[in-house]
């Protein structure tokens, strides 16, 4: 194990507290894109605390609101794995 924490595959989207702080992240190509992709890229923005990857997309929970507002902004549109035009967005856009 490489000390890293894991962040849990879990996010919330039934706790009305937590859900202006996750993102979603659209037309993915999850073939490609692991969980770790996903932290890695969206690590830079703040504290992680749950992801989950779906098929063709994925969402990001972090520990505020502040740092998923900050996600979206430098995040959509984003070419990731060969797959341009990766829609990056939260439930209150």
């Amino acid at each position: 194990m490489t000390g890293k924490t894991q962040t849990s595959n879990v996010t919330n989207k039934n706790d009305p507290r937590s859900i202006n702080s996750r993102v979603f992240i659209g037309n993915l190509n999850t073939a490609i894109v692991k969980k770790s992709d996903i932290e890695a890229i969206f690590a830079k923005y703040g504290k992680i605390v749950g992801c989950s990857v779906h098929k063709g997309y994925a969402f990001v929970q972090y520990i505020s609101e502040r740092h998923a507002r900050a996600a979206v902004a430098g995040e959509n549109a984003r070419i990731i794995a060969g797959r341009g035009g990766v829609q990056v967005g939260r439930h209150w856009q």
